[in-house]
């Protein structure tokens, strides 16, 4: 069975209409007053306590009025992450009986005030958690008592062979963001990270793996908080290494804070992996195969006092198909030209991944952390290129084929240190974190060029050899001011350093050495440094709430192109502005107005300025003088809470100038070139609808439309393109008996626009059914991909004045997946919490 507490502000008057409502009924707190077990079900006997000493004013349903206070912050004990809206009430040691009582604000911290000398019990309630006792709380006169971070554990209650657990929903909408509990749907299982995030409300990504944030590319992708080199290079091949089984949730930010880096136009997705802060020794393994990917891993935690430990580790595997046609008409030369293209292609590889990680309570308001995250990836393309161009009268300008051998490796090395200092003022605290990233991706393309009766023409050699290291260094400060204000201020250094070696050369056909062509070699070398500082204030009076805030970046960026020996400079500085106003309207609904200014710095996908001649028609590559995006955003949130179902509706408004497109053109000799120019203004406009709905007890349904009309205009190009857009899913699971579950996904993008043409629309959809073995330690599961459909087709057309042409791609995504796993070791719900705190490098636009 599961439950869903409706976040909603209560004010104290309400809270105590709610607390006699439960004296009523049967209190709750009553019987659990007496230890730490569950509460028994309502109208069941109530122990009588021992004989604690009495409150001041004896056992009345009032608490005697006073100068002295209780305050504390109300906890999950297995995630370390604030509870919000829990009951907290203050009860009367002689009979246990609530005499005041308050609710938990968004940061889990509540305040009993205006209270007389005495001794007090201080109990707290959450829907789907044990209820927390705290005995014999002696407050003082006039004074104040800090309980601290009272943990509260998820309520797992066995009734013969049902089990009663409070479990979060799917997909959670919270103040600032929308969480997507990727662990709950088992659909994910034996997946990638490009699965999971094709399931997230708001989020769009192709079969590619191109990631989209209401229908905009300028979106930032963390990993537990914090960047990684391995997503600067290329976000799509980054997301196929991380597999779906390691990821608990993704949050979705449409509108950060000043506290945010100023990078991602459209906004912030952070993706949460696993990790247990339970004591003892736990840990689980996994496994899955199938015809199109498999993966297996393991991860084991240990915790005893003051010592965690944590490590995990894992391989994936995966195989992709397909084939496709472009066709394309050139009127750039003295007569049209006319090229066609037929190619078969596989890409398949892998890689593995480990993380270790330490935390260490030096006193017991201090904590030192660590971890050390390890990336190894390598997959091959092989692809099988027919090409024919000819002049209008149909005479035969080249044809021949050509066989490509593509081979992608690197590595990527994450370290992180963070020390945390927290105050006896509840929510007050300073953080120092260090961060030091490397990835060192390698490309190498073979191309043999054969004659049309097969023969060996040419071979070509192209080489890439890259490196991204990126090194941060952050201070936070938060200090709340009484129960309504809080102060935040921060200071961020960050040092990227860019490099990229590119060579191509030619087999010599006498003595079979390569040759390098050095008009098409040379070895770029790119730094960026930034440096940033934020405030921000935020302030909350009964059912209004308010947030303003600032940061000011500085960025200064030094290139050269070693081989020609040029170089260039650039600094410019940005102040960033947030405003966040909400207000709780009825029980239930919320209304929230954000605006925020976002900036987008390219990384090394748009930055790397080696040619790519694998296509010798079609050639690729990078623009070092790229500017950063700059984008002005507004929101308007509406949302409600009622009997079970969830309802969010935004409407939104992002323009960005300086936009980074893509721009394709074609020569005279009908070669065609592709990279990014800052050339376009982008406009959009749109309305997110997301809705949870529960039928039945056992049957949820969650869904997300996105509506929106984007207009790319580009007067250097003389282009103007423009339409209405939208996005739909809708994910279903189901509860059957005997520990079965059953769950299906599927979306649909429609047609999209960018500046010289439009992508067709295309959809995808999933099934799968679980099996729940070993008193739930274990489980199996069946998923299947697109099972009616063995080809995704993939479309995208261009118009210029220059050239139209119409690239089609067939993917073969049919697939199926058997996964299992199991969870080892002793789980102890009594940890400590461990502050959260991560480094968010959100200011540079990765690669799709």
């Amino acid at each position: 069975m599961r439950y869903r507490l409706y976040p909603v502000q209560l004010s104290i008057r309400s809270m105590k209409r709610l607390l006699l409502l439960l004296v009523i009924g049967g209190s709750t707190l009553t019987g659990a007053a007496q230890g730490t077990s569950p509460a028994p079900p309502a109208g069941g006997g109530v122990k009588p306590g021992g004989a604690p000493k009495p409150a001041a004013g004896g056992a009345g349903a009032t608490a005697p009025r006073g100068n002295a206070r209780i305050r504390g912050t109300v906890v999950d004990s297995t995630t370390s992450q604030p509870v919000q809206f829990a009951t907290v009430a203050l009860l009367n040691p002689a009979g246990n009986k609530p005499i005041d009582g308050t609710v938990s604000d968004e940061k889990g911290a509540f305040v009993l005030g205006k209270l007389a000398a005495g001794t007090y019990h201080v109990g707290v309630t959450f829907i789907g958690f044990r209820t927390r006792i705290v005995r014999n709380v002696a407050v003082p006169e006039a004074g104040e008592v800090d309980l601290g971070r009272l943990l509260v554990s998820p309520d797992v209650t066995q009734l013969g062979e049902i089990t009663v657990t409070g479990e979060k929903d799917l997909v959670e909408d919270k103040v600032d963001r929308i969480v997507y509990n990727a662990e709950k749907d088992i659909t994910n299982a034996g997946g990638n990270a490009a699965d999971v995030l094709r399931k997230v409300p708001m989020l769009s990504v192709d079969l590619d793996g191109n990631v989209q944030l209401r229908g905009s590319p300028g979106v930032q992708v963390l990993i537990n908080g914090k960047p990684s080199a391995m997503l600067a290079a290329n976000v799509a091949d980054a997301l196929r290494q991380i597999p779906a089984d390691l990821i608990k949730t993704v949050e979705v930010i449409t509108s950060p804070s000043a506290k945010y880096d100023a990078e991602g136009t459209a906004g912030i997705i952070n993706i949460i992996t696993k990790k247990n802060h339970l004591q003892g020794v736990n840990g689980s393994v996994y496994g899955s195969g199938g015809n199109r990917t498999g993966n297996g891993g393991a991860n084991v935690n240990f915790r005893r006092n003051k010592l965690g430990l944590n490590a995990s580790g894992g391989v994936n595997y995966f195989a992709h198909p397909g084939d496709g046609t472009l066709e394309r008409t050139s009127f750039t030369g003295p007569v049209p030209s006319y090229l066609s293209q037929r190619s078969a292609f596989r890409n398949e590889g892998g890689g593995g991944n480990g993380q270790v990680g330490l935390d260490y309570d030096l006193t017991a308001k201090s904590l030192l952390t660590a971890s050390l995250r390890l990336n190894q990836f390598r997959f091959n393309g092989l692809n099988r290129l027919n090409s024919v161009l000819t002049d209008e009268d149909g005479t035969v300008r080249q044809y021949y084929d050509r066989v490509l051998n593509n081979r992608n490796r690197g590595g990527n090395l994450d370290l992180n240190v963070g020390y945390t200092r927290n105050f006896n003022e509840a929510g007050r605290e300073v953080s120092l974190l260090g961060q030091h990233t490397v990835n060192r991706p390698q490309n190498n393309t073979l191309a043999d060029q054969l004659d049309p009766e097969g023969e060996l023409q040419g071979r070509e050699l192209n080489r890439n050899n890259s490196r991204n290291a990126e090194t941060t260094v952050q201070a936070d400060y938060v200090h709340p001011f009484g129960n309504n204000h809080t102060f935040e201020m921060g200071a961020k250094g960050i040092r990227r350093q860019v490099g990229s070696d590119f060579q191509f050369s030619t087999l010599d056909p006498e003595t079979q050495a390569f040759l390098t062509d050095p008009d098409r070699s040379n070895a770029f070398h790119y730094d960026q440094d930034v440096v940033a500082g934020y405030a921000t204030y935020a302030f909350k009076w009964q059912k209004v709430g308010f947030k303003l805030g600032g940061r000011y970046e500085q960025t200064y960026i030094r290139a050269n192109f070693q081989s020609s020996d040029t170089a260039f400079a650039q600094d410019y500085g940005n102040f960033i502005p947030s405003v966040t106003f909400s207000r709780d309207l009825t029980k239930g609904q919320k209304m929230r107005f954000s605006y925020t200014q976002r900036i987008q710095r390219p990384q090394i996908y748009y930055l790397n300025p080696f040619v790519n001649y694998s296509d010798t028609l079609n050639l690729f590559y990078g623009n070092p003088a790229l500017d950063p995006e700059r984008t002005h955003s507004f929101e308007l949130t509406y949302s409600t809470f009622a009997k079970g179902n969830s309802l969010n509706a935004s409407v939104y408004w992002r323009q960005t100038g300086n936009a980074i497109e893509s721009v394709r053109t074609v020569d005279t000799l009908g070669v065609g070139r592709t990279t990014f120019l800052n050339i376009a203004a982008n406009r959009t406009v749109g309305l997110s609808v997301f809705g949870s709905v529960q039928p039945t007890a056992k049957w949820r349904v969650n869904g997300n439309v996105n509506l929106y009309y984007s207009a790319l205009t580009s007067p250097a190009l003389q282009a103007i393109n423009a339409n209405w857009m939208y996005l739909v899913n809708l994910n279903a699971s189901y509860t059957l008996p005997k520990g079965f579950s059953a769950q299906a996904f599927g979306f649909f993008n429609s047609p999209r626009v960018q500046l010289q043409g439009r992508f067709a629309g295309f959809y995808s959809y999933n099934v799968a059914v679980k099996k729940e073995l070993f008193k739930k330690k274990g489980s199996v599961s069946l998923a299947l991909d697109n099972p009616f459909t063995r080809v995704v087709r993939m479309e995208s057309f261009f118009e210029t004045p220059g050239f139209v042409s119409a690239d089609v791609r067939n993917l073969y995504r049919r697939a199926f997946r058997l996964t299992c796993n199991y969870q080892f070791g002793k789980m102890d719900f009594d940890a400590k919490p461990r502050p959260k705190k991560s480094i968010t490098n959100d200011d540079a636009k990765g690669g799709q």
